[in-house]
């Protein structure tokens, strides 16, 4: 887990800032509003193409999200939103979609398939932490063209996940702390078709590892296929 070194405040300085860690924070162990959703949105499109995303006509990302860019959670009353996506350069709506929002639910949007087929993909999160000294991973296809996938550690013997085929995702998986690679496998040849970058995975932090691009782009503007590793935050 993150370490912090110590701050001291005078008190009237510490209760302000702890009326605006409450009023602000988005820890994501804990849900202390009962009425409140967080939902974070993610570009997995595969190209070269920026976005924006609102959310009820709100941006909710600093800068143009790239492939693979992700905008943290926000804090949201449950109930039913728009979320819009537009060009980095632009307001006009690329796509549109209604997102509803339980209470105490943890919610991912990926922007997923080519710009004339943009869609959203959104999944709850289990972001729990059974095991203090474990990092916790989920695999999601979000290759419009990949066949079914499994996933494993590069160079084990054994599967971690198995069988995803496009937009679909499995439960978070724990997986010891440490430096490594995934590869992403055919299901039915066992044949690697993308390995992650090395990253280090830390306990106690939740990852997405997305295969994600395309196995036969039709031009370079269209990602090949890749798999990449997201922090959740």
């Amino acid at each position: 887990m993150k370490n912090f070194t110590p701050v001291y405040f005078k008190p009237l300085t510490l209760l302000v800032l702890v009326a605006f860690t409450a009023l602000t924070s988005c820890k994501k162990t804990e849900t202390a509003d009962p009425t409140i959703a967080y939902i974070r949105v993610i570009n997995t499109s595969p190209t070269l193409a920026t976005y924006n995303a609102y959310f009820n006509g709100t941006m909710v990302n600093t800068a143009a999200l790239p492939y693979g860019g992700s905008a943290s959670y926000t804090a949201y009353t449950a109930g039913s939103y728009s979320l819009k996506f537009t060009t980095a350069s632009s307001t006009e709506s690329l796509l549109t979609k209604t997102i509803a929002l339980s209470a105490s639910t943890y919610y991912s949007s990926y922007l997923i398939n080519k710009p004339a087929a943009l869609d959203v993909y959104t999944i709850g999160d289990d972001l729990s932490i059974p095991a203090t000294d474990k990092a916790y991973i989920r695999f999601i296809n979000l290759s419009p063209d990949a066949p079914a996938l499994d996933l494993a550690k590069t160079g084990a013997t054994t599967t971690l996940i198995t069988n995803k085929a496009f937009k679909n995702a499995s439960a978070f998986v724990a997986v010891d702390a440490g430096t490594y690679t995934f590869d992403a496998k055919e299901t039915a040849s066992g044949t690697v078709k993308a390995t992650t970058p090395s990253a280090t995975f830390v306990a106690g932090y939740h990852y997405d590892v997305i295969c994600g691009g395309l196995v036969t782009p039709a031009n370079d503007t269209e990602r090949a296929l890749n798999l990449q590793t997201i922090l959740i935050k």
